[in-house]
């Protein structure tokens, strides 16, 4: 709404004894303000005086205004629409001459004030936080959002500005969910809110699972919050089912994951399979065992592709006994490196695999020195180092390749710097080695622990005892098989495995180790258990600037793999640049899990020298140029650059370099009729101008110079005939003014009608630049017509003349906000003025009303204090009232009458 602010009031006067002085007494500048004088008269605004005061132009207010005193934001006056560009400007001797005796007169400096209001917005779940009704533009509020909503930003509150054009936005308040609390789990995502419908994923602990048994789950944030609890359960096992003959230890009803179960046969028959099992989040494994009253033995193990058997051949083994395999050289072996006779037959046989991983550089080992070898060193592949002279090697003297790395190196410590042992303490021993208090580095000893018949071996080693002397031994559990992994190679075994041994995984085609490639054994049981997961493709390659995939390295069969759209793990494609450009990181793509590793770049060669020009230079001169650096030329005096002033280094070549061109010009330039004003020469420097005029009777058509620019004119001075010919024809009438061949512009021809004919319109017509005036017309005066008939609210829209010839119209239109009735034309006929039009009164809707009867706008957006005949207004109860069966609640405003529903109080 447009609001405007009363700061002075003229109080009511007689114009006859009002004087005023010619003494500017308001002097403002306030932006977007407007100084009037307006005359009221029996409550209509009827002139305007003008004012004797400077002030800033402004466009004109729009009508109607309301005039809100904004202390009490109560309605004082109320202008209705009108067109103050048509309201006469009067003086004070107008009023007196006129007889107006009474008028009230304001004098205002009103300021529009393009406020917001405090009803004009809804916030969705929200609310403004101040209590004011209007804002002031560029006014910023806050508005706060209800609990369990938030901003488009994830805040609690917000805010918005009052601008010209209304309220800044539309602010809402969205569902939202905090970050839940996670049972057993956790999540990737670091959001701390999410909106509605999002979704976050969670995963669980290991040897945890959600209520639907999976690792993994996700949720939904809903209009009541999270759709579940991210809660995961630690994983069991149950209670496995077993032939009548089989014993198990501990026996309960649940396992938790990592337990071991243990079996034993009854007295008298045999175990047949592994003494163990695990529970794993996959369940128990391996199979469980069975009782046999007797066993088979086995013959000749099995041949190992690419690998042998460790040890001397037999050619039959018994029940339970185990054979050890390891692989040639650069070989890897995957799944159990034994195996066991089972009642005849071995169990499965491990797989030697080609280790692509190699060993970089050989590493330098500080006072050390080993023999060179240039890489790559392959998985197997060992190093033999040896100390310089005074010093001493500590640990392996060699080093092997497995698996892409170094296994650990020796050091070499300064030999008159090692350190001694101590003698050992706490065992209980025999023998008299053990009673000096100090060995040297290198020094072995053997002892026997009381009650034992073995010697055990210990040797000093820089200061400490390997094996540390004890004769408290701690048996370590063996563990039991290792577990059959889903989707990874099968691998059933009997075979226990000791603390700290491992065994390599190795999953079926198209999956892939997640985690690590090996279990270990630690305290009886498996840890580091693996997960074979499905391969994920990758879908085509990024693109790179000025580079592109390397078709030619590839067969045809290749190129159509490239060419699709999918792309398998671990595939390796390379990148090749355009010339002119070279690779920078690593030339290719990895596909690993759906994903490419980052592309490299095409960097661009650097150039030499720049090209020469002719009467032209380069403003720096260099030797060598990097990709993308400019330089710019300049032209010797009186010649000019043609084309862009730069070139540019682009992948090892120049752009095209530019010419330097002569910008004088020689010729004068065509220029028709126009006549040169100054001194003519042979040759003019760029950038000077010519001036030129035209011969008499003739009009200028443009800019009167032309200039010379780098050897070209620019600029064409037009010279136009602006005079006349042939005045135009008027029926009835005679030329009475002197006929020319050519008329100049500015005069005119005087036209005299024929009796008894009579001329209306203009008597003259005038030569203007080339073109005649409207001429008048001779027609007979029976039947003219006089002014068109004045309309409330309206005018025509053409300028009034004293009188119409017949057959003439005119159109009317209305003042803003009034709604025209009838034809908008009229027409002169037989001395008479058609039906003229009405322009209806526009409806002022009144709040007052609206508040005695208890009603308010139906719809927030369509609050409408002024409505145009015709339109429609919709009204609804206030809260806390139910309407009467009096006037619809949907009416229609006419001719500035509107009537208004009611609505009473409901109870209960």
């Amino acid at each position: 709404m447009k609001s405007i602010s009363i700061l002075y009031i003229k109080s009511l006067i007689k114009a006859k004894n009002f004087t005023i002085s010619s003494t500017c007494f308001l002097k403002f500048y306030i932006l977007r303000s407007y100084f009037y004088f307006f005359i009221i008269n029996n409550g209509f605004v009827i002139a305007k005086l003008t004012s004797c005061c400077p002030f800033e132009s402004h466009p004109a207010p729009t009508y109607p205004l309301e005039i809100i005193d904004l202390l009490s934001k109560k309605t004082v006056f109320f202008f209705p629409a009108l067109d103050t560009e048509n309201i006469q400007n009067v003086s004070l001797d107008y009023l007196l001459k006129n007889g107006i005796e009474h008028v009230l007169m304001f004098s205002l400096l009103i300021s529009i004030l393009e406020t917001c209001s405090k009803s004009d917005i809804e916030i969705e779940n929200g609310f403004l936080s101040e209590y004011d009704f209007i804002y002031a533009v560029n006014k910023q509020t806050e508005y706060k959002c209800k609990p369990g909503y938030i901003t488009a930003d994830g805040k609690t509150s917000g805010s918005i500005t009052c601008l010209q054009s209304g309220w800044s936005a539309q602010p809402s308040c969205i569902k939202s969910c905090d970050m839940p609390v996670f049972e057993n789990a956790k999540t990737k995502s670091n959001s701390t809110w999410f909106k509605l419908n999002d979704k976050l994923n969670y995963e669980c602990f290991v040897g945890y699972e959600n209520k639907f048994k999976r690792s993994k789950g996700s949720i939904v944030c809903e209009n009541d919050g999270w759709s579940a609890m991210p809660s995961c359960y630690e994983r069991e096992c149950r209670i496995p089912k077993m032939e009548k003959y089989l014993v198990a230890d501990p026996k309960k009803e649940k396992y938790k994951v990592g337990d071991v179960l243990k079996f034993s046969c009854r007295p008298g028959l045999i175990r047949v399979g592994p003494d163990s099992v695990q529970c794993y989040h996959f369940g128990w494994s391996p199979k469980l065992p069975i009782c046999k009253d007797q066993v088979q033995s086995c013959g000749h193990p099995p041949e190992l592709l690419n690998g042998k058997v460790k040890g001397v051949k037999k050619e039959v083994y018994g029940h339970s006994e185990i054979v050890e395999y390891s692989c040639d050289p650069r070989l890897l072996i995957k799944g159990p490196n034994k195996i066991q006779c089972v009642d005849g037959e071995w169990t499965t046989m491990p797989i030697c695999i080609e280790e692509e991983r190699t060993c970089g550089d050989i590493p330098e080992l500080e006072h050390g020195y080993a023999q060179p070898a240039a890489p790559p060193h392959h998985h197997g592949d060992s190093v033999v180092f040896n100390c310089t002279e005074t010093f001493t090697m500590i640990g392996h003297s060699s080093i092997t390749c497995v698996s892409g790395t170094w296994s650990q190196l020796p050091q070499c410590i300064a030999t008159d710097q090692l350190e001694k042992c101590g003698a050992p303490r706490s065992i209980a021993h025999e023998g008299s080695q053990l009673d000096r208090n100090e060995f040297v580095h290198n020094f072995n000893i053997s002892y026997k622990c009381r009650g034992k018949q073995e010697y055990e071996y210990s040797i000093c080693i820089n200061g400490r005892w390997d094996p540390e002397p004890t004769c408290t031994k701690v048996e370590l559990d063996s563990c039991p098989p290792p577990p059959q992994i889903p989707n990874a190679h099968i691998m059933t075994t009997t075979v226990k495995y000791k603390d700290g041994e491992k065994v390599s995984i190795l999953c079926q085609e198209n999956y892939l180790t997640q985690q690590t490639e090996e279990i270990v054994c630690k305290d009886g049981r498996w840890q580091s258990i693996p997960r074979c997961v499905e391969k994920i493709p990758c879908s085509q390659p990024p693109d790179i600037n000025h580079g592109t995939i390397e078709y030619s390295r590839f067969s045809e069969e290749r190129k159509e793999a490239i060419e699709s759209r999918v792309h398998e793990h671990g595939s390796k494609l390379n990148y090749i640049c355009e010339d002119g450009y070279r690779l920078s990181g690593e030339g290719a793509v990895t596909c690993h899990m759906g994903k490419w590793s980052s592309p490299p770049l095409c960097v661009g060669l650097p150039c030499g020298p720049p090209p020469l020009i002719r009467d032209g230079a380069v403003s720096r001169q260099l030797d060598s140029y990097q990709y993308g650096e400019e330089v710019t030329y300049d032209c010797s005096e009186g010649f000019g650059i043609d084309g862009p002033a730069f070139i540019k280094c682009v992948g090892g070549k120049w752009s095209t370099a530019p010419e330097c061109i002569r910008t004088d010009c020689f010729n004068l330039p065509r220029v028709g009729i126009a006549i040169l004003t100054g001194q003519r020469k042979d040759s003019y420097s760029s950038g000077e101008q010519l001036t030129y005029k035209c011969p008499p009777h003739y009009q200028l058509n443009g800019s009167n110079t032309v200039t010379c620019i780098n050897g070209k004119w620019i600029g064409e001075p037009t010279c136009i005939d602006n005079s006349c010919v042939n005045p135009p024809r008027v029926k009835n009438a005679t030329i009475i003014s002197r006929q020319m061949v050519k008329y100049q512009s500015g005069e005119r021809v005087r036209y005299e009608c024929n009796k008894p004919f009579e001329i209306f319109g203009e008597v003259e017509v005038m030569c203007l630049n080339g073109t005649w005036t409207e001429p008048p017309q001779c027609k007979d005066s029976t039947g003219k017509c006089g002014p068109p008939p004045p309309i409330d609210n309206g005018d025509i829209t053409s300028f009034p003349l004293p009188a119409y010839a017949p057959y003439s119209s005119v159109e009317y239109q209305c003042q803003s906000l009034y709604q025209l009735q009838g034809n908008k034309k009229i027409t002169c006929r037989n001395g008479q003025w058609s039906e003229p039009p009405k322009c209806l009164n526009a409806c002022v809707i009144s709040e007052e009303i609206m508040e005695n009867k208890n009603i308010m706008f139906k719809w927030i957006g369509k609050q409408k204090l002024y409505s145009p005949s015709g339109s429609m207004v919709e009204f609804k109860c206030k809260y806390g009232y139910r309407p009467t069966p009096s006037k619809p609640f949907r009416t229609m405003c006419n001719d500035g009458k509107l009537e208004y529903p009611m609505c009473t109080r409901s109870y209960g």
